[in-house]
């Protein structure tokens, strides 16, 4: 069961808004710096990589650290970072039980670091098995799988680095280094923001310069708080939480931020087809502090290989799944059996799945559940099987609210997306229309939610209220009439701005200006006729 809760605000983020900001600076100077010649796209998985290696040693020193000076004959002074890998070994067991992995003193990023300039000829092997050793920690262990192949994608020797060990081995030297200068505070103060916010800005950042590929695996943040809210809004608690196409985990772990990591009771759970964004997803969980136990994020096709099923119904789900990509669909003859599918009598078009993933969330979603999602314009009113799927969706009175949101609010794509709102228990038989499409600011090269502008959102999709050029709540019936077009644009009239005017006022004016321009030509004639009078 969900706990209810007063109505909650939308706000920022919890750190110092100019320390964030010089921090953000910092951070896209240094990775920026490092990289070279490398591409930006490329370059990051070895910023994204160090930075989770620092991460998790300090995450897993404090902690023993911690374990330590409370003990009832325990050292206050105890520092795991300064202990012999032989002493370290007999924690090992009881470690990688409550922690999920486990890394030796000599192992950790701050040893390693240190050790880096004295071993130039060497470093790239060094890290190449301290990474092979904090996977291998796992194994045999229940969170083997959530440990493996996250370092796969952090190539020590590869020749982007450079053409030659040495000159590679000098770039990882630099890296750590930079790594390990920034500023993130100590780890038992605000690190867990510090990391998980640092991580997520380098992503947008990654994102925002990678175009397309990079708005395939990233929601921006305003967006991704905006549908969790709607998602839990009345609750203090969930039971557990999923994203169908999690890319690397965003839209997620807002979950954690809006209600409390420990408020999803029985974790966070998502699915990522691309094997790299899945790796920056499992990683991203860890950089927030969700350990091994409490996510769990799969890799695979979810259309046609789900990987939770024993899993399912979720409380909260939320989602920006890839926008009319291409599917199996009716060629495959299994999945008009899926019982994910099968309910609407169709299955959505092989080359846009869009309406695909919105039936499998949708018979994922639990009875007292809301499916927040964030889908193409045009799975709204186009024709065909897609308009079959959205007869059953209304008429079975499962959509909620529909959001037109701003255009070029996400990377890759400037067209204005919408938000399509599920639930299995409504109050009414109607849809809520909110035409957000004016709701921005302009920051940089995007268009940006602001907390104002999300606060509105929120509270219109709570009121369920008409307001004028803003808001609809129209009866399933006329939606039926209209053809089964769920288009915010249909329901919602815009505001005319533009002025009146008194055509009478203005024909007046008009006449008194021919007649002053009739008045200025005889005196203008009269002035030429004097001048060729004169000659």
């Amino acid at each position: 069961m969900s706990t209810t809760a007063p109505e909650t605000e939308v706000t920022e983020t919890r750190l110092n808004p100019d320390q964030r900001a010089e921090l953000h600076k910092t951070i896209w100077r240094m990775a920026n710096d490092l990289r070279g010649s490398v591409d930006g796209w490329d370059f990051k998985q070895y910023v994204l990589g160090m930075l989770f290696y620092r991460y998790i040693s300090e995450n897993l020193t404090e902690y023993l650290n911690e374990q330590e000076r409370t003990a009832d004959d325990g050292d206050p002074n105890f520092d795991y970072a300064t202990l012999s890998d032989e002493d370290a070994e007999f924690g090992r067991e009881t470690t990688v039980e409550e922690k999920g992995f486990f890394i030796l003193p000599s192992d950790l990023f701050v040893n390693v670091r240190k050790r880096a300039r004295f071993e130039l000829e060497t470093i790239n092997e060094t890290l190449a098995q301290v990474f092979r050793n904090i996977e291998g920690s796992a194994v045999g262990h229940q969170s083997e799988y959530d440990l493996k192949g996250l370092f796969d994608d952090l190539d020590v020797n590869s020749a982007k680095l450079g053409n030659s060990v040495i000159k590679r081995n000098e770039k990882l030297v630099k890296l750590l280094d930079a790594i390990g200068d920034l500023n993130l505070g100590r780890f038992a103060d605000n690190t867990i923001d510090a990391f998980g916010d640092a991580y997520e800005y380098l992503m947008a950042m990654y994102a925002s310069q990678a175009g397309k590929s990079g708005g395939e695996y990233f929601t921006p943040q305003e967006v991704s708080e905006l549908l969790a809210r709607i998602t839990v809004h009345g609750k203090t608690a969930v039971n557990k939480v999923y994203d169908p196409a999690c890319g690397s985990g965003s839209l997620l772990l807002q979950f954690a931020k809006i209600l409390g990591k420990d408020n999803v009771r029985q974790g966070f759970y998502g699915q990522e087809i691309n094997l790299t964004t899945y790796n920056l997803a499992r990683i991203n969980m860890f950089l927030h502090d969700i350990n091994y136990e409490k996510f769990d994020i799969a890799h695979g096709d979810t259309l046609t290989d789900p990987q939770h099923q024993d899993d399912e119904p979720f409380e909260a789900i939320v989602s920006n799944p890839p926008y009319s990509t291409k599917w199996e669909g009716d060629a495959n003859p299994l999945l008009i059996d899926d019982p994910r599918f099968s309910p609407a009598g169709v299955l959505a078009p092989k080359s846009k799945a869009d309406l695909a993933f919105t039936m499998h969330i949708l018979s994922w979603l639990a009875v007292n559940g809301t499916a927040a999602i964030v889908e193409f314009p045009g799975v709204l009113y186009r024709g065909g099987a897609e308009q079959k799927i959205r007869k059953y969706l209304v008429d079975n009175n499962y959509v909620d609210t529909v959001i037109q949101l701003p255009s070029d609010l996400f990377f890759g794509t400037t067209i204005g997306t919408c938000i399509i709102v599920l639930k299995k228990s409504k109050r009414d038989n109607s849809v809520l229309f909110v035409d957000a499409s004016a709701e921005f600011e302009r920051q940089g090269n995007k268009n940006k939610l602001t907390p104002d502008h999300r606060q509105k959102i929120l509270d219109a999709v709570i009121a369920r209220e008409h307001v004028d050029h803003f808001a609809a709540l129209v009866e399933n019936s006329q939606i039926a009439e209209n053809d089964y077009n769920i288009a915010v644009s249909s329901y919602v009239e815009a505001e005319d701005t533009r002025e009146e005017i008194d055509i009478k006022a203005l024909n007046a004016e008009i006449e008194q200006i021919v007649a002053r321009q009739a008045t200025l030509r005889q005196e203008i004639d009269a002035i030429v006729a004097d001048l060729e009078g004169a000659e």
